[in-house]
């Protein structure tokens, strides 16, 4: 069954995706991601998230990001929406707004630039520490994959799928 797939464009930039020397939340090759392609590489690894979470039948928000340089200054992203944005608020929940989290996981890993949960120090102020996102090193900055909508192991499959589809896999 397909889920529906809803994608929105934030801003649009450039750069490439390689591993890191010793990251193991990276794959091995790497491709590089010109500012007029960005629009195309996170559209496939958008469609590679969502075909990943529909495979491990959950529904949530897939996130792609990516930033020049060594620290954060600005980045462009875009996101799809696989079934669902939010859990619905019921008498035993809040409900849950998963794009918040989503963006919450990538916020974190801009800060850090570690995967999402994994910062190795207290949650700041607007973090969360929820595991389900992945950071690689590109050639000119950082690629950001974030999922949020499944149980944390879950989230970090549909991520790994996100950042192999940016690193050509």
């Amino acid at each position: 069954m397909m889920m529906a797939t809803a994608i929105a464009v934030f801003s649009a930039s450039g750069g490439g995706a390689k591993t890191p020397a010793g990251d193991d939340s990276a794959t091995e090759k790497s491709r590089s991601v010109s500012s007029s392609t960005f629009d195309e590489a996170a559209d496939n690894a958008l469609r590679a998230m969502t075909e990943r979470a529909e495979e491990l039948r959950i529904h949530g928000v897939a996130v792609v990001a990516f930033f020049e340089g060594d620290s954060i200054r600005s980045w462009s992203s875009k996101m799809a929406v696989v079934g669902t944005m939010k859990n619905t608020p019921s008498k035993d929940s809040k409900g849950d707004n998963l794009l918040a989290i989503a963006y919450a996981k990538a916020a974190e890993m801009a800060a850090t630039l570690k995967a999402s949960g994994k910062a190795g120090r207290p949650p700041m102020t607007g973090e969360f520490g929820w595991e389900g996102g992945l950071i690689v090193r590109g050639r000119t900055g950082f690629w950001i994959a974030a999922f949020s909508g499944g149980p944390s192991e879950d989230d970090i499959k549909v991520s790994r799928a996100g950042l192999d589809t940016l690193a050509g896999k």
